[in-house]
């Protein structure tokens, strides 16, 4: 299994041109420079399913406070990091491997002025070093779809959480065999060539070394969250086509489109996952 190419992740739409954020920003009337509030940036900085409701979530079930250090592992353009810091008032080394994402997430969290509780770090989780035993969680929001390597990624997850450290996944999971077709879309669409069970999942952090690994199977509430956020752009288009132009809308629908239309095959799953290292 490959590892992840940050050239050939940009097959996913979503990651094209995410300095389109910038766009929602002017919309709202903000100049380049001027300073932003994090709740001003999260309808359009959580990259993920359920936006900051996921990130509260994770907040409430690691515990995590002022005291806290967190590595987000697939930071994005820093939409999770900055509502950790600001919310749990925690430390938050963002790491990211696409530099375009890396460069915006760093801006945006500067003008959030959040500088000194967030590190924004471009690099490959499973290739750069990182120290041992350093974090009290490890934060990760559909990002591992993308990292087929799964035994030396939770083996480096592992590693670099202190001992009672948790991490904290959301994530897809298989339901039952994908069609050819699935299988293409995922791969080409998705930047997803591997997916496991809940049990396969489970069972892969376990082997590396985690325990007590609590499973939430989050298929339906994703499945309705998707076909809603397909739904909501569409009925937006015209506003958006304004804000962002043809390229980006096209490119985000049928990105949207995908997704929602895998759900409905009722292959795909999704699954929350928290587990501790002993």
């Amino acid at each position: 299994m490959a590892a992840v190419n940050k050239d050939n992740i940009k097959s996913m739409k979503l990651y094209h041109q995410v300095e389109r954020v910038f766009n929602e920003l002017q919309e709202m009337g903000l100049n380049d420079e001027d300073a932003i509030a994090v709740d001003q940036l999260t309808p359009f900085d959580q990259y993920h399913y359920e936006g900051t409701d996921a990130v509260d979530h994770a907040i409430l079930s690691l515990g995590l406070n002022s005291k806290s250090h967190v590595l987000e592992v697939g930071a994005g353009i820093g939409g999770p990091a900055r509502y950790l810091a600001a919310n749990a008032g925690c430390k938050v080394t963002a790491m990211e491997l696409q530099g375009d994402l890396n460069d915006v997430a760093a801006s945006l969290t500067q003008r959030c002025q959040l500088g000194d509780k967030i590190n924004h770090l471009q690099g490959d989780f499973l290739a750069d070093t990182l120290p041992n035993n350093q974090y009290d969680a490890i934060v990760s929001w559909l990002v591992f779809l993308h990292i087929p390597e799964r035994e030396k990624l939770f083996k480096r997850c592992l590693a670099a959480t202190r001992s009672g450290g948790k991490l904290f996944i959301e994530d897809f999971s298989k339901r039952a065999e994908f069609s050819e077709q699935e299988k293409d879309e995922l791969a080409k669409k998705v930047y997803c060539t591997y997916v496991p069970t809940a049990e396969e999942y489970s069972t892969q952090l376990e082997d590396a070394g985690f325990e007590d690994v609590q499973v939430t199977d989050m298929t339906n509430r994703w499945k309705e969250f998707v076909s809603g956020r397909l739904q909501m752009f569409r009925d937006q288009r015209e506003r958006n086509l304004r804000v962002h132009g043809t390229e980006i809308v096209d490119g985000l629908e049928d990105f949207y489109s995908t997704v929602s239309g895998l759900y409905d095959g009722g292959n795909l799953g999704g699954v929350r996952i928290v587990a501790t290292k002993p």
